[in-house]
């Protein structure tokens, strides 16, 4: 699996693209906000310039995705003038490389836009991340093996299944050494420290807004002792019968 779609697998990280205006530019573009580990929470600074001709006053400051929160922004920038941006960055539930887009609106209703790039490092890889359950009825039964490793791939894991997974799966897990030389063939054998991971469901759930919908999406999460801070979790996806 491309683990460049992670942020979407988890989190459906950018909305529909802005059309902004270029008044206000963050140079280099996209702008680097470096490397963080998953669930780790930073505070973030941004620069830039206003370089129109005239005065521009903000409104508001805002991410366009997920994970962005407490902006920090000058209301008025005068002509010429330097802009700095600061927020903080929630790095939950994402992995691999990330392009967050913070969007400044103008008084008038004008949006400038800074385009960032960065990478998320998760200490948890999985072999695979997205399944599918086919065409499902309520109550049958679907299986899902996997193989799970440390990045660094000196240790086992100690991943479990968190607590709001258990309503609809069930988790078993084996201990085993790996060769991950090839990410598209994963074998058994090899000196990298792992687990061979069972999914199980017999009983997926469809409530609230997913009574509305055919499509099934569903995000499951586990845990770590060792790395309380990371998400690592898989998506199920597929069709309800009808």
């Amino acid at each position: 699996m491309n683990f460049k779609i992670l942020a979407f697998v988890s989190t459906a990280f950018l909305a529909a693209p802005v059309l902004a205006d270029d008044n206000i530019r963050f140079v280099p573009e996209p702008y680097p906000i470096g490397q963080a580990d998953q669930g780790e929470v930073k505070h973030v600074v941004i620069k830039g310039a206003n370089v129109s001709g005239k005065e521009i006053n903000l409104e508001n400051v805002m991410g366009q995705g997920v994970g962005m929160s407490n902006f920090k922004f000058p209301k008025k920038i005068p002509a010429g003038a330097a802009v700095t941006v600061e927020f903080d960055m929630d790095f939950a539930g994402m992995d691999g490389q990330i392009n967050p887009v913070v969007v400044l609106v103008g008084t008038d209703g004008t949006p400038y836009t800074a385009s960032l790039d960065g990478f998320v490092k998760a200490p948890i890889f999985f072999g695979e991340k997205l399944f599918d359950t086919g065409f499902y009825a309520k109550g049958e039964k679907r299986e899902w093996t996997f193989y799970v490793w440390e990045t660094d791939k000196k240790e086992r894991p100690d991943l479990a299944l968190d607590s709001a997974a258990f309503r609809e799966f069930s988790m078993k897990s084996k201990p085993v050494m790996l060769n991950v030389d090839k990410l598209d063939q994963i074998k058994e054998g090899g000196k990298v420290p792992g687990l061979k991971v069972t999914l199980t469901t017999k009983g997926l759930l469809r409530e609230g807004l997913e009574l509305k919908q055919r499509s099934i999406r569903k995000i499951v999460s586990f845990k770590s002792k060792k790395y309380p801070k990371a998400t690592p979790e898989v998506l199920i996806v597929g069709y309800w019968k009808e």
